[in-house]
């Protein structure tokens, strides 16, 4: 017994529509698993970051990216540098003494740094995540003690920190700001993500 001809025109558009679906959904898998390998941004967020410093001139802060993370890179004045005395009996730890977010040892000094007027720092506040503002010039300012020598203030909930990114007492935030692991490879040029103790 024949097909109709109403059979075979039906078998051709059912055969017709099932070989495109298939190419459709070939066509659409392959985006989606490829969606699953990581992409070169992504690959290159765990890298170390060499960064210039040969411009900033004291006072100055640049910001870069490293591991999706905010780095700041501050060269400090003298000023500064004074104030970090001044401030020492406001802070909650002075000397970096806890352990959420460990200082590495080059930095376990009251500046937080390997030299003295460049400080590096994740730019993240340790209590809910949220980017300080800068606050660098000294003087009564909203949200701030008349006695404000500089430094950053998280405007989520107020956690102030001193420009070597120490938090001050009875504050949300729990602990200093992170220092990252980072390096010089020459006078004018550092490495953020690595230093001389990273394992290779």
């Amino acid at each position: 017994m024949s097909d109709s001809p109403l059979d075979t025109s039906k078998r051709t558009w059912l055969i017709a529509s099932g070989c495109a679906g298939a190419a459709g959904a070939a066509f659409t898998a392959v985006p989606f698993v490829s969606s699953f390998q990581p992409s070169e941004r992504a690959k290159a967020a765990g890298a170390p970051v060499e960064v210039d410093i040969s411009s900033l001139k004291p006072g100055e802060k640049v910001t870069v990216e490293w591991r999706g993370k905010p780095v700041w890179i501050l060269r400090r004045t003298p000023e500064m540098l004074a104030s970090l005395d001044k401030t020492e009996p406001q802070l909650a730890d002075p000397k970096s003494e806890r352990k959420a977010f460990p200082t590495p040892e080059y930095a376990q000094n009251k500046y937080r740094s390997i030299k003295p007027e460049l400080f590096v720092a994740v730019g993240i506040c340790s209590h809910l995540g949220c980017s300080p503002s800068d606050k660098l010039q000294p003087g009564p300012q909203p949200s701030l003690p008349d006695d404000w020598q500089g430094g950053f203030l998280c405007p989520c909930h107020g956690s102030t920190f001193d420009v070597a990114g120490r938090v001050f007492k009875n504050k949300p935030a729990p602990d200093n700001l992170e220092v990252p692991p980072y390096m010089y490879v020459s006078d004018t040029r550092l490495v953020i993500g690595e230093d001389k103790n990273t394992k290779a």
